[in-house]
């Protein structure tokens, strides 16, 4: 990834970056998709999260996975259109399209927490990295059953390895959505400290 000094995506350039993958992101997949199978507005039950792990609440576990999976792809679709324009415009793209879902201007910019989008940018940014989080992620859930931990857990680990394994660049783009992540996860980090965090399976909070 080029220095700052040497982009030529060029300012108009990452604004029309930052706006298509801004929206691509804000698409709610979530919430399309539970009103689709008839289950309402998602955003009405447990943690009123429009993501994967709170349609899982509903009982529906395709519906959930094909939000795991459609929110993921929209993350990696936001880091390669970004591509298109200039090798810079990755790492644009891969903010803006958490950014995106995190605060869709649909829903009154409340969205989800953007973990799987954030996991679907960082794998076209860096799949060996992609693979590193997916593995730190399921070793927290097995052993802790919590998945905030296991995403809090994540996100603090993916900046030291996508430096490894990429540039500093793209390290600190990544920084950014992972520190989004985590600031949307202020409420769990505060049931966490108290030991209130519910375990998976056993509460309607995320």
């Amino acid at each position: 990834m080029p220095d700052p000094g040497h982009w030529t995506i060029g300012l108009s350039g990452a604004a029309a970056v930052a706006a298509l993958c801004y929206l691509i992101g804000s698409i709610p997949f979530g919430l399309l998709l539970t009103r689709l199978a008839g289950l309402g507005d998602i955003r009405s039950i447990g943690s009123g999260n429009i993501g994967a792990t709170n349609v899982l609440r509903t009982g529906n576990k395709r519906l959930a996975a094909a939000t795991l999976a459609l929110d993921a792809g929209k993350g990696a679709a936001g880091a390669l259109a970004g591509g298109l324009f200039a090798p810079e415009g990755a790492l644009i793209g891969a903010v803006a399209v958490v950014v995106g879902h995190m605060f869709p201007v649909w829903l009154g910019f409340r969205g989800g927490k953007g973990v799987a989008t954030g996991f679907g940018a960082l794998t076209a940014l860096a799949w060996p990295s992609g693979l590193i989080a997916v593995a730190v992620w399921l070793a927290v859930v097995l052993v802790f059953r919590i998945s905030s931990l296991a995403a809090l857990v994540t996100t603090l680990l993916v900046p030291l390895h996508v430096w490894y394994f990429t540039d500093l660049w793209t390290a600190l783009a990544v920084a950014i959505v992972c520190a989004l992540i985590w600031s949307r996860h202020h409420q769990n980090i505060g049931r966490l400290l108290r030991g209130e965090e519910p375990r998976i399976g056993r509460d309607n909070r995320e």
